[in-house]
């Protein structure tokens, strides 16, 4: 009867573990049919869109940049086609062994070959570097001779900046060069455009409107392995070109102004007297913008910003001139509005007058004779000028001044220029 008890018993405790283990695995078999319903329906998109971010990458193309065109629409800022070497270091068997194969076929210097090997380190592996962003044909014609020892090489057709004027427009066109850290933090369109080698406007109107001239990228999108290697390319999307800018220039008074500054320093702006449109603006000296498309060299570098001339400056818009006789409206101006003369108002030009000490010439040596402000402002007398500047006084020429905007910023948005 003991035996028996024991026998039941001994079931019961087998039939509930059975139990509980079967159970468990209902639990854990339901649990798993949950989740895999879970991802396999519920959160399908989901889990989708991740596959394909792993599976799918998008490499942004550089931009190509608005032109700039003359009053004629000739093209005075420009794009060229350039021969360029990338190379994408996941798609390298030996990447020590390729740049110094590559050293040896461009004479690449010491110092570029540094920046190159610390480029790849800071960047990702299916990253492009531009080796050099502007071969000679030679150099082009060399590189597709060794390409088969040169795996991962890719010399590839681009898009540069180019002004074919030279140094005609410098100071009006300003030059483009590689966005620096600044330029990317400063301007959000530059930012979200930015590709390696992207070029911006540094200076002048090149960076007065860079938003309209910059573009927008091109995508290729490419399927990758689990490495991250590019398998196979899916699609291309073109970008948008920037704005094309006409402006109201003639390249050929432009050039004729360059002649005749030529060695001196000094600026010519001409201006249509009907329109106010600015038809000609030299600063000179002046210098080859293209010099900084592909980084200017020490050499070029220190003749520019070492001339006594400064040719980095502009002067027609940051030199400071005395007015000279196109200040003479302005003192008759205020004359008349203080009473301090009429129209009729005559002066006797000797040629020559004295005042404070010191005797001031008219251009004229013989002087005008006697004349009067209608005289003296088509003859340009400036005797005339300097005996009613003397009766008016400096404040009350700078009240009237200051409200034809003397001393406030004037095409602020463009040149930041202060009066």
């Amino acid at each position: 009867m003991l035996g028996e008890n024991f026998g039941v018993k001994k079931v019961q405790t087998i039939n509930r573990r059975m139990f509980i283990i079967g159970a468990a695995k209902l639990v854990v078999f339901t649990g798993i049919i949950a989740r895999l319903f879970s991802l396999q329906i519920t959160e399908n998109k989901k889990y989708l869109t991740l596959s394909d971010k792993n599976r799918l990458r998008e490499w942004r193309l550089p931009p190509i940049r608005g032109e700039f065109l003359d009053y004629f629409e000739n093209v005075i800022a420009g794009n060229l086609k350039v021969y360029q070497l990338h190379v994408t270091p996941e798609e390298v068997e030996d990447f020590k062994y390729l740049m110094v194969r590559l050293k040896e076929i461009l004479n690449i210097s010491n110092n570029d070959f540094k920046k190159i090997i610390d480029q790849k380190n800071k960047q990702k592996p299916w990253e492009t570097i531009i080796i050099s962003k502007n071969l000679t044909w030679e150099q082009f014609t060399k590189v597709n001779y060794y390409l088969h020892d040169l795996v991962g090489a890719k010399p590839v057709l681009s898009v540069s900046r180019n002004y074919p004027f030279n140094e005609n427009y410098t100071h009006v066109l300003g030059y483009v060069s590689e966005a620096s850290e600044k330029d990317i933090l400063n301007n959000e369109i530059i930012k979200s455009t930015h590709v390696p080698g992207l070029k911006v406007g540094k200076t002048g109107l090149e960076k007065t409107f860079e938003d309209e001239l910059i573009g927008t990228n091109g995508i290729q999108r490419y399927e990758v392995n689990a490495y991250g290697k590019r398998i196979s390319q899916l699609d291309h999307t073109d970008g948008l070109n920037g704005k094309t800018i006409k402006l109201t220039v003639d390249t050929e008074i432009q050039k004729f102004c360059n002649e005749l500054l030529k060695g001196v320093a000094g600026s010519i702006s001409v201006m249509d007297i009907y329109t106010g449109d600015i038809i000609a603006m030299q600063s000179s000296p002046s210098f080859d913008p293209n010099l900084f498309l592909f980084g200017i060299n020490q050499d070029d570098w220190q003749l520019i910003r070492n001339n006594p001339l400064k040719p980095l400056v502009n002067k027609t818009l940051s030199g400071l001139y005395s007015p000279g006789s196109t200040f003479k409206p302005m003192v008759a101006l205020s004359a008349l509005e203080n009473k301090i003369i009429d129209e009729n108002f005559k002066v006797n030009c000797t040629g020559k007058i004295e005042m404070y000490g010191q005797t001031y010439h008219c251009w004229k040596k013989r002087g005008h004779g006697i004349v009067d402000l209608k005289d003296a402002m088509k003859q340009s007398c400036d005797t005339y000028f300097y005996e009613i500047a003397r009766k008016l006084g400096v404040d009350r020429l700078k009240e009237t001044s200051i409200k034809f905007g003397l001393g406030k910023k004037v095409l602020n948005e463009t040149f930041n220029i202060t009066l």
